[in-house]
């Protein structure tokens, strides 16, 4: 567990998404308003994220949709432009999620000097978006073979908007993939960005992986935070800190202001 408090400065760290506008390429991107209306949409929400006071944020691709599980060159290309654009602006620690593309999000955090990244590493899915498979060997040997090894890995281990192809507990796939895969992290969601984790399936997987730190991953509230922090050892928070709690909103200063004074007293 030492390694959160080594990245993030804190117990119970409280990870921010800085959702990118749609790249190049995506279906959504604006033409008009090009790289530089994406740039300062994320300027925006981080200078927010960073004055509501989080401990970290992870750059995300969120509106790529819909969805590659291997992405287009340009999209790399594309937020790697956007994150070295903001770097001077960035005083908090920081990850990225290449959605849905674990070697893309390691090859982008070696070029932005990202300290941790989030994605599916391990698992057979049937999903929205096809039959998924994922090789974490070949991954984790490719982190290795960029010089990635203090990238620290936050395994999302059962996916949003997919099922394993097996009949296994969720207890028991995160029993398993801390032993085979030795993850830095096991992340925990609910069904869609901004749904809820149910706190019972934290509380599994947590006895099923003691020694590995568990983050509710999807749909942390102000109302929610202290039953979910109660049980994971930290939270990536989205959805609820944008205008309203509406995802393609930006982001409220005062909902992380709001957010973040709750969690200062959860934490004592």
């Amino acid at each position: 567990m030492s390694w959160l408090r080594d990245v993030f400065n804190t117990d119970k760290p409280i990870i921010a998404m800085c959702h990118l506008r749609a790249m190049p390429g995506d279906p959504g991107y604006d033409r008009n308003g090009g790289m530089k209306a994406i740039i300062e949409a994320g300027r925006h929400d981080l200078l927010a994220l960073q004055e509501g006071g989080v401990d970290a944020v992870m750059f995300s691709n969120e509106f790529s949709r819909p969805y590659m599980t291997r992405v287009e060159t340009v999209t790399v290309a594309a937020m790697a432009r956007v994150i070295s654009e903001l770097l001077p602006d960035i005083q908090i620690p920081f990850g990225v999620n290449v959605l849905w593309d674990a070697r893309a999000s390691l090859d982008l955090a070696v070029a932005v000097g990202a300290k941790f990244v989030r994605e599916i590493f391990t698992g057979a899915y049937a999903s929205d978006f096809g039959i998924w498979n994922t090789n974490c060997g070949a991954t984790v040997r490719h982190q290795h073979a960029i010089g990635a090894e203090d990238v620290r890995l936050l395994f999302n281990i059962y996916p949003e908007a997919a099922g394993y192809l097996s009949e296994r507990s969720l207890r028991d796939i995160a029993a398993t993939t801390v032993f085979n895969t030795l993850p830095d992290g096991i992340c925990v969601s609910g069904i869609t960005a901004g749904a809820e984790t149910d706190t019972r399936l934290l509380e599994e997987v947590k006895k099923a992986v003691p020694g590995t730190p568990v983050f509710a991953n999807t749909g942390v509230t102000l109302e929610n935070l202290e039953t979910q922090l109660s049980v994971a050892d930290g939270a990536i928070v989205g959805t609820y800190f944008k205008y309203d709690g509406i995802i393609t909103n930006s982001v409220d200063v005062q909902r992380v202001k709001d957010f973040m004074a709750a969690v200062h007293a959860f934490r004592g």
